[in-house]
């Protein structure tokens, strides 16, 4: 490892020479990164992700001098990539440098997919608000480029992360939105029941049972089969318990339905603050009674 670590310093070393030398104005940028890209290979071998990351930046600084934009936004992505196992900040740094020079030169599947890499690296960190910007913008770009499927993972985890921030409606129209899209498509259709399942927990969410009722007939005139569906059953079963406050009630539903398909994490803690909520109501009851 070792080893390789020197091999790696001597040609970032001779790399430096080639640019503080005399030389023709491109061939010595041109010169100087094929160097640091065989030193960010002997790093990438020994395992020294900063110092790979680090070289990568050089190289890319040495493509924009040639103004080669595209290979400049590969080598930002490389860096990326090699700083993605010790540094995410670092990594998101030079993702949004790739992103921005691929957006420059009208490459926008790959914009889309680099923004999709930053918001699950802000996903991991569990900066909630950041990711949701960033898969926004992702969706924005695999929509333009036709890349439905993409878009729509996207939407959800928008979707997804809205809700945990306690935005309920901003949720509540993307799930609605994706399951009408996903009635058109016959590889998407058996999706859509598991869409209004997400809207309408979302929905429970809201201290309002008319949001729900509403939602549930909409929801059957949008596809009449979703009234056959357990899904629906566990909707209509939770809203009567919201409606009569009955907590005993919303957790049997919540249970029956959990024996036979397993919820999710996101489902159960949203189910959890429709349940406390309804405890709370209860208790208050209670106390005035």
């Amino acid at each position: 490892m070792s080893d390789q670590i020197a091999k790696g310093q001597e040609l970032e070393q001779q790399a430096e020479k080639k640019l503080n030398g005399w030389g023709f104005f491109g061939s010595k940028y041109e010169d100087a990164g094929d160097l640091y890209e065989k030193a960010a290979n002997h790093y990438k071998l020994a395992k020294s992700w900063d110092q790979a990351g680090s070289v990568y930046v050089k190289l890319a600084e040495c493509h924009l001098k040639m103004d080669s934009k595209h290979e400049a936004a590969n080598a930002y992505a490389d860096a990326a990539h090699s700083y993605k196992k010790t540094n995410t900040k670092e990594s998101i740094a030079n993702l949004e440098q790739a992103l921005n020079l691929f957006m420059e030169i009208g490459r926008l599947s790959m914009s889309a997919r680099y923004c999709k890499e930053i918001a699950e690296l802000y996903e991991q960190e569990q900066n909630l608000e950041q990711a949701i910007e960033y898969y926004d913008k992702a969706a924005d770009l695999f929509q333009g480029e036709e890349v439905t499927t993409s878009a729509n993972q996207c939407k959800q985890k928008i979707a997804q992360f809205s809700a945990q921030l306690e935005q309920y409606q901003k949720a509540i129209e993307i799930y609605e939105e994706i399951a009408r899209q996903s009635l058109n498509n016959n590889l998407l259709k058996f999706g859509v029941r598991g869409h209004l399942l997400n809207a309408g927990i979302c929905h429970l969410c809201k201290p309002d049972v008319i949001s729900i009722t509403n939602a549930l007939e909409r929801y059957q005139e949008l596809d009449p089969t979703f009234s056959g569906t357990r899904e629906y059953k566990l909707l209509a079963d939770l809203a009567a318990a919201v409606d009569e406050e009955d907590v005993a009630k919303f957790t049997d539903a919540v249970k029956e339905f959990d024996s036979m398909t397993k919820l999710d994490e996101w489902k159960t803690t949203l189910l959890l603050r429709v349940k406390l909520l309804l405890k709370a109501k209860e208790e208050e009851d209670d106390d005035l009674t």
